[in-house]
Order: structure tokens, then C-alpha cells, then sequence
């Protein structure tokens, strides 16, 4: 998960450069929030509760899983920008048995 986040943030510091943008603080939250919100048009689109636009099931699907992808690299983000190590509250908050 360490070699995950840190490939996340090489590759958010790459986008946050090129596009001018400043990662502070409330830049983390509120990117989570808005790929959460990405992936919720998706999935209002996938269960026929949303404009699809003229995207086929298969297409639909792929844009779900590029919009999990987002999310779980927010996450990670968040999570390093606010000093969360994830693994052991991961363990604690899922109550994983040791050496699961």
C-alpha cells in the first residue's frame, strides 16, 4: 500500500504542476469528495438512474472502475497528506485477525 500512495502522490504532484493547481489542505478533502461524486454519476448511470449519454454497459463499466481507481488514489492522498497510516486502522476499524 506504501508503493501505491507513493505513486499516487509522484503522479498527483505531476497533474498539480502542470495544471497550476496548489495542493493544500482543503485541496485533498475536496478532491475526494469531487471524484466520490464522479463515481456516483457513474453509478447512477449504470443502474438506470442517470443520463448514459450513449455509453454502452461495457463502457459504463470501465468508466466505474477508472472512477474506483480515483477514488481509492484520493484516499491515499488524504490519508498521507493528514499522517493516517492506513494499514493499522485499517486492522483495527475491520477487526482483522493478526496475520490475516
Amino acid at each position: 500500500m506504501i508503493e501505491l500512495a507513493g505513486q499516487f502522490e509522484e503522479a498527483s504532484k505531476r497533474y498539480a504542476a502542470a495544471n497550476g493547481i496548489t495542493r493544500n489542505d482543503d485541496w485533498f478533502i475536496l478532491k475526494l469528495q469531487e471524484e466520490l461524486g464522479e463515481l456516483t454519476q457513474i453509478w447512477m448511470k449504470l443502474t438506470d438512474r442517470g443520463r448514459k449519454r450513449g455509453l454502452n454497459e461495457s463502457e459504463l463499466r470501465e468508466a466505474l472502475a477508472d472512477e474506483t481507481a480515483d477514488l481509492l488514489g484520493h484516499i491515499l492522498l488524504f490519508a498521507g497528506r493528514n499522517g493516517v497510516d492506513l494499514a493499522p486502522a485499517i486492522a483495527r476499524k475491520w477487526r482483522f485477525e493478526p496475520g490475516s
